[in-house]
């Protein structure tokens, strides 16, 4: 009961710091950053690095989902009607965004606090080399930081899903999503959005070696990979469903009752369910009332 109550006590209090003010003391504290980092170049405001890592995977979170939001009304490439979206799923969209918003105060703070104390202005690294040399250095990088996130989700989902006690008071909040769509990828509990997405961006940017100016790429990357990943659309043409079986339809698998425990990659490759035999491939059907639907090819076990 302690831990319950710590838990309900963290994102009450959390729910409750969601103003301007704690945006502005983000900002401020980055503005305070760019001045440091300035060394007198250019003779005003230098518009550092850090401060790009930190607010432009923000930014890009609302415009990406955004998008999808003009597209939610195309049934015919819809994964779940829009009336089962609005009717099954067990929170309201305006409780969605309060929970995202949360989210991105507390990865603004880790990610302020982490370029201040790395002290990496991204000028003075592999990145910076030109040429083929330069493009492996950063190529490398981005690999093992995708890697690195991919194994801290993998095994801190599982784990939340196999542990009754965390599913019930941290992971079932994303949960309540049954059919998710883009503005709600990163709508968690805050500690389950602090373990699985700050802190595993925050090893991912450390195991990588990778510079702020890298990771602006990095985290924009990760972020719009996530929201495709929740956008309830399969579009014809989309590179991510091309290039990633981790894709729209195979974490849609997760989100419904039957493939709870399945697919819990995310959010890049598939490795770890493939390994660990928590793969469920699918199969896209198209239905008579328009859409599809994303039919497991195997019997989900229920033990």
């Amino acid at each position: 009961m302690k831990f319950e109550s710590f838990c309900h006590s963290f994102q009450e209090s959390s729910f409750n710091c969601i103003n301007f003010e704690s945006f502005s003391i983000i900002f401020k504290n980055l503005v305070i950053m760019s001045i440091d980092n300035d060394d007198g170049r250019g003779g005003g405001l230098h518009v550092s690095d850090e401060i790009l890592g930190t607010i432009v995977p923000i930014v890009v979170y609302w415009l990406y989902s955004g998008l999808y939001c003009l597209l939610g009304g195309m049934e015919k490439y819809r994964l779940h009607t829009k009336k089962d979206e609005d009717e099954k799923n067990l929170v309201s969209k305006k409780e969605v965004v309060k929970g995202v918003l949360l989210q991105q105060v507390v990865q603004g703070v880790v990610a302020t606090i982490l370029f201040a104390v790395t002290g990496n202005d991204g000028d003075s690294d592999g990145n910076q080399q030109a040429g083929l040399l330069g493009f492996l250095v950063l190529a490398r990088q981005l690999f093992v930081a995708m890697m690195v996130l991919d194994t801290w989700q993998y095994f801190m989902h599982r784990y939340m899903h196999q542990n009754k006690f965390l599913y019930k008071h941290i992971h079932s909040q994303h949960h309540r999503l049954i059919i998710p769509y883009a503005f709600g990828a990163l709508y968690n509990h805050p500690l389950e959005g602090l373990i699985l997405d700050t802190i595993g961006g925050a090893l991912a940017f450390l195991f990588s070696g990778m510079s702020p100016r890298a990771s602006i790429f990095f985290f924009s990357f990760a972020t719009i990979k996530t929201v495709d990943d929740h956008c309830g659309l399969w579009l014809p043409g989309n590179l991510f469903h091309i290039v990633f079986k981790n894709n729209s339809a195979y974490h849609d698998i997760h989100h419904q009752l039957y493939g709870s425990k399945y697919n819990f990659s995310q959010p890049f490759f598939v490795t770890w369910d493939r390994i660990l035999g928590t793969y469920m491939p699918y199969a896209l059907v198209r239905i008579p009332e328009g859409g599809y639907e994303a039919r497991p090819d195997k019997d989900c076990k229920d033990d």
